[in-house]
This record gives C-alpha cells, structure tokens and sequence, in this order.
C-alpha cells in the first residue's frame, strides 16, 4: 500500500474504532498524523465518506493528541465543532493533524484538519477532559 511506502503503519484498535478502520499513524518530529483509506464499507449512499466516519477519525486523532498532552489521561470529548469542506470519494487517504491550542488544569482546546492529497476535507476545534482515574468497582 502506498499509505506504508510513506511511513503510515495501520492500528487495529479494540472496540468501535476497530470497527471504523483500520486507522494509520505516522509520526512527524514530535507530532503524529493520523489516517484513514476510505474503502467501500466507510461510504454512504451516495458513494462518498460517510460524515460519521470522517468525525470519527477526527474526534479519535483530536482526544489521541488530547491523552498524549495530558500525560496518556483518558481525554472525553466534551465539544466538537466542525465545518465539512469537501466529500472523499473511495481510495482516498484521510489525513488528520491535530494541535492544542490552549489549555486549563483539566480542559484541552484543540484544532484540527483533515485533508486528502493536501486539500482540506474537513475542519474542527474540541473541547477535550481529561478524566479522573476511575477506581475499580
């Protein structure tokens, strides 16, 4: 795949983000990017990149960028903002770069862009929480 020639490395994740992938990541200097190839079951009836799948992949790389910031604390998304720009069709690669913005003791604010062959898709800005350690039951 040409994702890997570039030094994207595919994740399977547990629970619904495995369903939503496989999701990609590469690493840039000290920031990751995050990715999705666009394949026949993420589309919707007009033969485009479901809205649903592409907030997904966005909302996963803005609470990833989120939990690594808050020293790997599970971030909640609280609010997500976006703005579609541009449909992606089937064999696409969705780029997602995330960056914080501003921060509280338990509050994140981000941006984020996702682009295919470098035209923006799709932009948004989060409000992220870091949540507590849960305690066991």
């Amino acid at each position: 795949m040409q994702a890997q020639a570039q030094g994207w490395k595919p994740h399977e994740l547990p629970g619904f983000m495995g369903l939503a992938g496989p999701l990609w990541s590469r690493r840039e200097g000290d920031d990751w990017a995050y990715g999705l190839q666009v394949r026949a079951e993420h589309l919707n009836p007009a033969r485009m990149l479901h809205g649903g799948a592409l907030l997904t992949l966005v909302d996963h790389a803005l609470s990833t960028v989120a939990w690594q910031a808050a020293g790997r604390v599970p971030c909640l998304t609280l609010q997500l903002d976006s703005h579609f720009l541009a449909g992606v069709a089937e064999g696409g690669f969705v780029e997602v770069r995330a960056r914080i913005t501003q921060r509280t003791r338990s509050l994140l604010f981000l941006q984020g862009l996702a682009s295919v062959d470098g035209a923006p898709v799709l932009q948004a800005q989060a409000i992220m929480k870091a949540a507590p350690p849960r305690s066991a039951p």
